[in-house]
């Protein structure tokens, strides 16, 4: 079969031609400065074996390939077809295509398909990053590389690893397609199986529930992430998981967005916070919208340092085992180890209620210490289905003692409505009482003893000849069925009970009606220094 002249490879120049006939008969033996040519390739050696019948060369010793302006070859050995247009480089080989450059021991280079590729191990170098790997293949034509193997990317900011890698040269975008581990100076770590990543501008997309964790203990999770490291900027989308190993919190929903630099983010859609520092005692928390930031100050020796802020906006419902609550806003921090709840907040512990314009509750060792209430303060204890013991002023404190109340002070204007009973059970009556500090002690689950200052009124009534309407104090209300029952039930949106309208009691205002204290109302307030 006849060659095409545009086929046939074309000897341009040597400074020897023999031949041997006996060793090879097909071949001319060419040496000195050997210049072939293949339509617009151009090929240089040392020497040569030129087989012309079978339009083939062998070339031998300072091997250049050119092709065009763009890409040039080098090594050794090169072996040339010019019927299939393939090319086979060995020894010390480079293949140079614009700012790309290949190296290998043995490169194989199709030229009607513009594919270069090698099998025993090779790097590719841009002007941004170096690969490696086993196996490989570039396309001079898309730019675009595939690479098997022990696959390692590295630059100046970050490290590469996986088994498969589609990366191209040109656009600096790899296409991570299996388990893939990229690490930036052990600040930043990604692990993903699925998505894209420019090495140029850092930004990826990361799908299959890729994770990023960073070393102060943040880890990142979703069914999709949005992630630019040179900012610092995430956003997350469905099932999304965000975790502080320091603190012991987790975020969770179905929207979010994280700021590295100041160490902040939120969710939305279901949000859940989940507080796991006691890992027999989680505390779970719903709200629309959940923050967490971390926010500077000084402490007491004038040393700049952090701590963990929680936020959590409209319709916020809280479970944990030894408390529960609900309320329109809350804020929490890790310096006091305090949580503030706005705006109608209802607070149960046990079988009891406390309501405030304003409620805080503090922690000691992760666990609740006391409920401090204050502006409009109301607790409520039920004590069958028709009776419930109250007490109200202008502040309350109820004190904890592994989880369960055993002692309420309130001051202010303090009101009470008590069921006294007998030692087996029976209520005696009904106590009302107006003080202006009141301190009440239970003990298993009871009221045990009340003090009051002298400036004391109170009546203790037969149940059955106290009105049924002044059995219950201005402002009471009984809020049971908003109360979250477990986990799953802070996502249920019950509608508030609607509160009595009362007046205002002011923490502020002095009572009319404060005497000068007994010892007992002198030990009260000592108590409470």
């Amino acid at each position: 079969m006849s060659l095409s002249a545009q086929n046939l490879v074309f000897l341009e120049h040597s400074d020897v031609l023999a031949f041997d006939q006996e060793r090879l008969p097909d071949a001319q033996i060419l040496r000195g400065d050997v210049r072939f040519r293949h339509d617009e390739a151009l090929m240089f050696c040392d020497s040569a074996y030129f087989y012309e019948q079978s339009n083939s060369l062998t070339a031998f010793g300072h091997i250049r390939f050119i092709q065009g302006d763009t890409l040039s070859g080098y090594g050794d050995r090169l072996y040339y077809d010019g019927n299939t247009r393939l090319a086979r480089l060995c020894r010390n080989v480079k293949l140079i295509h614009r700012s790309t450059t290949l190296t290998t021991d043995s490169l194989n280079y199709d030229r009607n398909a513009d594919l270069a590729y090698y099998f025993t191990g090779g790097t590719i170098q841009d002007s941004l990053n170096v690969l490696q790997s086993v196996w490989g293949q570039y396309s001079t034509a898309t730019n675009q590389a595939l690479f098997r193997q022990s696959v390692h990317l590295q630059n100046d900011r970050f490290t590469f690893d996986t088994d498969t890698l589609l990366y191209n040269t040109k656009t600096s975008l790899a296409r991570i397609v299996c388990p893939t581990v990229i690490v930036y100076d052990t600040v930043t770590t990604i692990y993903s199986s699925n998505g894209t990543y420019n090495t140029s501008t850092e930004q990826s997309v990361l799908y299959d529930r890729s994770l990023i964790t960073h070393n102060d203990g943040k880890q990142l999770t979703g069914d999709t992430i949005y992630y630019n490291k040179q900012t610092g900027y995430g956003k997350l989308l469905h099932n999304i998981e965000i975790w502080d190993t320091v603190q012991h919190l987790t975020l969770y929903g179905h929207f979010g967005e994280a700021w590295e630099e100041d160490k902040r983010g939120y969710v939305t859609d279901s949000a859940r916070l989940v507080e796991w520092s006691q890992a027999d005692n989680l505390t779970y928390v719903h709200a629309d919208t959940l923050f967490t930031e971390q926010v500077p100050f000084t402490d007491t020796l004038g040393q700049d340092t952090v701590f963990q802020q929680v936020r959590a906006y409209r319709h916020v419902r809280a479970y944990n085992k030894d408390y529960q609550l609900v309320c329109d806003s809350l804020s929490g921090n890790s310096r006091d180890s305090i949580v503030v709840l706005h705006h109608a907040p209802v607070c149960w512990s046990d079988s009891n209620q406390v309501s405030a314009d304003s409620i805080t509750l503090y922690f000691v060792a992760d666990k609740l210490h006391h409920i401090y209430g204050v502006g409009t303060a109301f607790g409520t204890r039920q004590v069958n289905d028709t009776c419930f013991d109250q007490i109200a002023g202008k502040e309350m404190w109820a004190w904890l003692n592994d989880s369960t109340v055993y002692k309420v002070d309130v001051t202010g204007n303090a009101q009470t409505v008590f069921y006294p009973k007998e030692e087996d059970g029976s209520i005696i009556g009904v106590n009302t009482t107006q003080s202006s500090f009141i301190q009440i002690f239970l003990k298993d689950r009871a009221v045990d003893h009340i003090l009051f200052t002298t400036a004391t009124s109170g009546v203790l009534y037969p149940l059955d000849q106290l009105p049924r309407k002044e059995q219950f104090l201005g402002g009471y209300f009984w809020a049971d069925t908003e109360r979250p029952s477990s986990a799953e039930d802070i996502f249920r949106n019950p509608p508030r009970t609607e509160r009595p309208k009362r007046q205002t009691i002011s923490a502020a205002e002095n009572s009319d009606e404060q005497k000068p204290a007994t010892k007992q109302s002198k030990q009260l307030m000592q108590s409470k220094k």
